[in-house]
């Protein structure tokens, strides 16, 4: 990327975070405007993408498993919690924020999961009575602190006013699409959905994070915010929130509840537990440890734009600042996963769960070239998930991989197959959509018949090496020690 087009880039994220201040500061107060920028860096995650230094293949086997060229990272702080994020760690673990009474945060969100979700279930159990279930497998709340707001395309100028996304996306719709290839940067600028949380985007913020799943009716299945600020005001830790936000807060339900879901965003961002960076893999970018021959093996099929290529899209590479990669660029895809028929709403013939589309997300459902596109989440402690995918569909890395392997070239060992005997291609899409579907990046870009990608060694090498980036690594006898950062402690 030209010198020119980076700076550009830094111009148009400074503006963001300045037109995000400025709306923020009109509309709620200067306190909660805090939450909103919360995620510090966040404009800056096209600069990073753009000038992450290029994969090399073959360094991770090079002196042994040694990296040769060290890097020291700029990781976040680890500082006492401000009494703001010390309140939304309470909060975060207290079950009697739920319509049931048991139900919180941290029960989708296992802090020893690497806030995955603690169990092998597809969907969370939730609800008034805990009798119902979510649409979806819970994504992590780790590793968000750099997680850029929901945008397509990136750069909106000086304009002020509110953005249009159905106006961005028809001028994105008439941009060919950037081909990824892992370890270089695209050769034009995407115009792509980037960013937000959810298997959609559809949430801005961390503390937007938080409040959708309090009114969610098959989750905490509160019946509104004044309901939430009832129980807000009835918690044991109410007189804090009057500490922090003055006496009259218990009396205005909705600023109550905007200043505690902001309260569980500073504790998301603040605590290191959230992005400790203690992986193997960091240790090894530091030059702290070596890498197994497996390992090593795995991390060069991982960046290998003709294997795996798995870095295009979870990037690898220190940024140009010093960053410890996240393994994410952030950007939707639409892969045409099988359809899961243990769902209960793929019961319905009907029903499709269209990502960007909807049913959840609405504000997108006439672009209709983004359905079918859910984000790439982060591989950080991929490992300690139980179910993959926006659908649960598989339960096994091996699975995963499998998939990326097979769908190109022999389909019929991925898809159901039809009346007639052939694949039921991207059979979770309606068939107005399936033209949605990667088939340019590699290994999507083979054809039927085509050897696979990758090997059954290549593929147990890369899953070797996706256990390097479970975090709470300590060095093992014949390795150098490297001190785990510290976590804070479960109330």
């Amino acid at each position: 990327m030209a010198l020119s087009r980076i700076h550009a880039v830094a111009v148009h994220g400074a503006r963001a975070v300045r037109r995000s201040r400025q709306a923020c500061g009109r509309r709620f107060g200067g306190l909660l405007c805090l939450a909103a920028m919360g995620s510090a860096g966040w404009a800056l995650a096209w600069v990073n993408h753009a000038q992450a230094a290029p994969a090399a293949p073959g360094i991770a086997v090079m002196d042994g498993g040694i990296n040769p060229h060290p890097v020291e990272l700029h990781l976040p702080p680890d500082r006492p919690l401000s009494a703001v994020a010390r309140l939304g760690r309470l909060m975060f673990f207290d079950p009697a924020l739920s319509a049931s009474g048991k139900q919180s945060c941290a029960s989708c969100h296992d802090p020893a999961r690497g806030y995955n979700p603690p169990n092998a279930q597809t969907l969370q159990p939730g609800g008034a009575h805990m009798r119902q279930r979510g649409f979806r497998p819970p994504l992590s709340l780790a590793y968000l602190y750099r997680q850029p707001p929901f945008s397509i395309g990136p750069d909106a100028g000086e304009v002020e006013a509110p953005v249009n996304l159905d106006t961005l996306a028809r001028a994105a719709g008439q941009t060919a699409r950037a081909q990824k290839s892992a370890g270089a940067p695209p050769a034009s600028v995407p115009m792509v959905p980037m960013g937000g949380l959810f298997w959609d985007g559809r949430a801005v913020s961390l503390q937007r994070q938080a409040l959708v799943p309090m009114l969610n009716p098959v989750e905490m299945a509160n019946s509104s915010i004044g309901q939430v600020a009832t129980k807000l005001a009835a918690s044991p830790y109410h007189a804090q929130f009057q500490q922090l936000f003055g006496e009259d807060i218990l009396e205005q339900p909705d600023r109550l509840v905007a200043e505690a879901m902001f309260a569980i965003g500073r504790f998301e961002t603040e605590d290191v537990s959230f992005h400790p960076f203690t992986s193997k893999y960091d240790a090894w970018l530091q030059g702290k440890t070596r890498l197994s021959a497996a390992e090593a093996r795995g991390l060069d099929v991982f960046n290998d734009p003709q294997k795996g290529n798995c870095a295009a899209c979870h990037l690898s590479q220190v940024t140009s600042d010093r960053l410890p990669p996240l393994f994410t660029d952030t950007q939707y895809e639409a892969l045409g996963v099988p359809r899961n028929p243990a769902l209960p709403m793929n019961r319905d013939p009907h029903f499709h769960d269209l990502g960007l589309c909807g049913p959840f997300r609405t504000d997108l459902a006439r672009q209709t070239q983004y359905c079918g596109m859910f984000i790439t989440p982060t591989l950080r402690n991929v490992d300690r998930r139980q179910v993959f995918f926006h659908n649960g569909v598989y339960r096994t890395l091996r699975q995963v991989l499998d998939f990326y392997n097979l769908r190109a070239v022999a389909p019929e060992k991925v898809y159901p197959r039809n009346a007639d005997g052939t694949p039921a291609l991207y059979d979770d899409l309606p068939a107005a959509y399936r033209a949605n579907v990667d088939t340019t990046d590699a290994p999507f870009d083979r054809h039927v018949g085509d050897s696979p990608a990758l090997t059954d060694q290549d593929i147990r090498d890369i899953i070797t090496f996706l256990h390097t980036l479970d975090d709470g690594y300590t060095a093992t006898e014949g390795t150098t020690s490297t001190a785990s950062r510290p976590t804070r402690p479960v109330p």
